[in-house]
């Protein structure tokens, strides 16, 4: 984690600041900072996911026994998760989403380009506010934006970190 780019301190440090203490992931690259430091924290749940849309029912029950969490996924986990998104809708669920995007800038792996090219707008269908994310000077005031939303609005909102952002 020493070679860790600073931007993924900052979404650490801003999610304990809004008080997230349930963390759910599956394994992914793009979000290892991310989950190690949940990990290291004793202060927080850390909980690895066998698919994706375990996070939104994870998510949907911390709220209701209120706390607060975020589910880490890749681009290609969205798609797991379409029915569950309607649980998020009608029951007008906050929600947070950090989405390792796939399938954008630079791609190598063409089983990963048809839901990363899908995926912003499934989200959208879905409800959910979708903020892209492409350069490490844009990750702090977008996360606290996204956090915003979510926590004090009470809205589903998915922030996209791309290619160009994680390289």
């Amino acid at each position: 984690m020493a070679d860790a780019p600073v931007w993924t301190d900052d979404v650490y440090r801003i999610l304990r600041e809004w008080d997230v203490t349930q963390f759910s992931y599956v394994p992914d690259a793009g979000h290892t900072v991310v989950i190690n430091r949940s990990l290291e924290d004793p202060e927080v749940h850390s909980v690895p996911l066998t698919t994706e849309e375990e996070g939104v029912a994870m998510l949907a029950g911390a709220h209701l026994g209120g706390a607060r969490g975020v589910v880490l996924m890749q681009s290609s986990g969205v798609g797991n998760c379409v029915n569950m998104f309607s649980f998020v809708k009608n029951g007008q669920f906050p929600m947070l989403l950090l989405i390792s995007m796939r399938g954008d800038f630079g791609e190598g792996n063409p089983w990963q380009m048809p839901m990363g090219q899908a995926c912003q707008t499934i989200l959208e269908a879905c409800g959910f506010i979708c903020m892209r994310i492409e350069q490490a000077d844009d990750v702090a005031p977008s996360l606290q934006a996204a956090c915003t939303m979510v926590y004090q609005s009470g809205q589903a909102v998915a922030v996209l970190l791309t290619q160009r952002l994680l390289g």
